[in-house]
């Protein structure tokens, strides 16, 4: 199998500010002017700040690539908003489940957001449709989760009270099917490595800002670092389906892209 290439981009928080959409814009030439260029792109939620039609408007135009882009909400996002904004459908408040092939690889991305809650859960009628792509999905080639809120705790004193819900009966669908290579989350503004089910947890920075973690908080004054410079997970998988992570900071000032030694 030759290798796949999927960039992660999370939390971006479009606003109708310049900062947050600068700080995308950047990302995505980034990732236009890799010299092996991603086979896509998954946005783990969060897309809009506070759900406006206007945000997603924003969030849209930003997005538009030659690179194939899956996204899922986040608990910041309106489903209704993002189903007639971004994918073109009639409003709805059901959860937006979709996968797709990228080569031999299957991505799964689970609507985990809550419509009106901050933390996520994951729908009989998810698991139901989860259940149905697994069926589907070709014998022996690897599948990849997406969903926003992690399943598991990240010593994040913020994100891990607003986690996934009941993550025990995915952890159990993870660990028995071989053919998962691992899961990406969002939500916890931090790029975050661990296992679950058996399998890799990566969770993706934010574009946006950090959030810090138990060692470093002090409520109520730091709790977002909005200095850093906004970042990216590129995830592989090889043709052992191994699934490596890398995160890459993305510089504001500059030029973009790898310069020669």
């Amino acid at each position: 199998m030759p290798m796949i290439l999927v960039a992660q981009v999370s939390d971006t928080h479009f606003d109708l500010g310049t900062r947050n959409a600068q700080r995308v814009r950047r990302v995505m030439a980034f990732i236009a002017g890799l010299r092996r260029r991603p086979d896509a792109i998954v946005v783990t939620g969060d897309i809009t700040d506070s759900g406006k039609p206007e945000q997603f408007a924003e969030a849209k135009a930003a997005f538009d690539s030659e690179i194939p882009i899956y996204a899922i909400p986040g608990n910041h996002d309106d489903r209704a908003g993002f189903r007639t904004a971004l994918l073109g459908e009639s409003a709805s408040d059901a959860p937006i489940n979709h996968a797709h092939r990228v080569g031999d690889l299957t991505v799964a991305l689970l609507d985990s957001s809550v419509p009106g809650q901050p933390g996520g859960q994951l729908a009989d009628e998810t698991y139901d449709w989860l259940g149905g792509v697994l069926d589907a999905a070709p014998a022996g080639k690897p599948i990849l989760l997406a969903l926003h809120h992690p399943p598991a705790h990240l010593f994040s004193p913020i994100v891990d009270v607003i986690s996934l819900a009941d993550p025990q009966r995915l952890a159990d669908l993870v660990a028995g099917d071989d053919r998962i290579v691992g899961v990406v989350t969002g939500h916890a503004h931090s790029a975050a490595a661990t296992t679950f089910g058996g399998r890799p947890l990566l969770v993706a920075p934010s574009t946006a800002s950090v959030l810090s973690g138990e060692w470093e908080l002090d409520l109520p004054d730091h709790v977002m670092d909005y200095a850093p410079d906004p970042a990216v997970a590129l995830h592989v998988i090889g043709d052992d389906h191994r699934l490596t992570s890398h995160f890459r900071t993305v510089p504001m000032g500059g030029r973009i892209g790898v310069q020669p030694a």
